[in-house]
């Protein structure tokens, strides 16, 4: 599969070239910014020199004239970009014949509507958003295999459905009940450029956009329950950590909670099964996601854990595993010989 990688100058697209210049049935064609970046000219190692040795292709600047030039070379293209870039632009590299696998969050969210609300913009582009197709790897594989448009989801939401869906695709929750999903991330969620917000001098641990956070709707569609999300910033650089807490029918026993996880997740080898509570250290800088759960019978509640790297598992290493379903690989080829690396 011959790709272009568009957003290549930030975290996420950073980790992702890495892990692609790793990944024998892919190669890099073009690495791309945005038209008026001012990493213009630099390859993509003198931007980020921690990948030195790794990848030495030069930053091209998008333009329509590069579209033009380049579409036809190109099996697929990932866009690690702004959210109206990608639906500005996904449709006509579909159009064109080449798969996108999307890690904004142009196409994540199915209603239109929703997206002046929870994104400031206008969706314009309704045929590719019915095309779209989630891409969390473990539970949507036979539709990602089947699309020429993936969205990959967000990081809070890989964490909290991964947690979720267990207990809510099998219908042990009570029905209308409260779910409560509560995050907490490191500042690299916050993206590359530089803000006082995220600034080491300035974080202390912090709940933000409470009741209005963009990932709430994302996870509430794809669990089929309303959700109330509650993320949180921390003082450090990467990893992300989801708790969900949800009340179960009364005639729920612990062995049919216990069958629901093991059967989710027994043949995926990037989402372990864990007998304690997750740490974001033992997933940083790896594919893996880690779920623990804990049910109260006398109480009917269970809670679930999940630790993941949301630079990796939470979006590139993802997309990764999308293309690799794609590819008719197993989602995990190349990624677990990258940690033991």
């Amino acid at each position: 599969m011959k790709v272009a990688v568009i957003g290549a100058s930030g975290y996420v697209g950073a980790e992702l070239i890495a892990l692609l210049c790793q990944h024998d049935k892919i190669s890099i064609e073009h690495l791309v910014i945005s038209e008026n970046s001012s990493s213009a000219g630099q390859t993509f190692a003198e931007l980020h020199p921690r990948w030195q040795g790794v990848c030495e292709l030069p930053l091209q600047c998008f333009s329509q004239a590069w579209f033009d030039s380049a579409v036809n070379s190109i099996d697929a293209v990932f866009f690690a970009t702004p959210h109206e870039f990608s639906a500005d632009w996904a449709k006509a590299f579909v159009d064109a014949g080449v798969k996108v696998f999307d890690l904004s969050g142009g196409f994540r969210l199915s209603n239109p509507a929703d997206y002046p609300t929870y994104y400031g913009f206008e969706h314009k582009n309704q045929d590719a958003l019915e095309q779209a197709v989630y891409g969390l790897a473990e539970w949507n594989a036979e539709a990602i295999a089947n699309t020429n448009l993936v969205a990959v989801p967000g990081c809070y939401p890989t964490a909290s459905l991964l947690s979720l869906k267990p207990i809510t695709s099998n219908n042990l929750h009570v029905e209308n009940s409260l779910i409560v999903v509560n995050g907490i991330s490191g500042v690299s969620g916050a993206g590359r450029k530089a803000s006082l917000a995220t600034s080491y001098y300035e974080v202390s641990l912090t709940p933000y956009n409470i009741l209005q956070h963009r990932h709430q709707p994302e996870i509430s569609q794809e669990a089929n329950a309303q959700v109330i999300f509650n993320p949180h910033l921390a003082p450090y650089k990467r990893g992300l950590l989801a708790t969900v807490t949800l009340q179960l029918k009364a005639d729920v026993t612990s062995e049919q909670v216990d069958n629901a996880f093991n059967q989710a997740y027994a043949n995926t080898p990037l989402v372990r099964a864990v007998s304690a509570w997750p740490k974001i250290d033992n997933v940083s800088f790896t594919p893996f996601a880690d779920v623990c759960w804990k049910y109260d019978a006398d109480k009917q509640v269970v809670v679930v854990s999940c630790a993941i790297d949301n630079l990796l598992k939470g979006a590139a290493s993802q997309a990764v595993q999308c293309a690799n379903i794609s590819l008719g690989l197993p989602s995990e080829y190349s990624l677990t010989a990258a940690v033991v690396s």
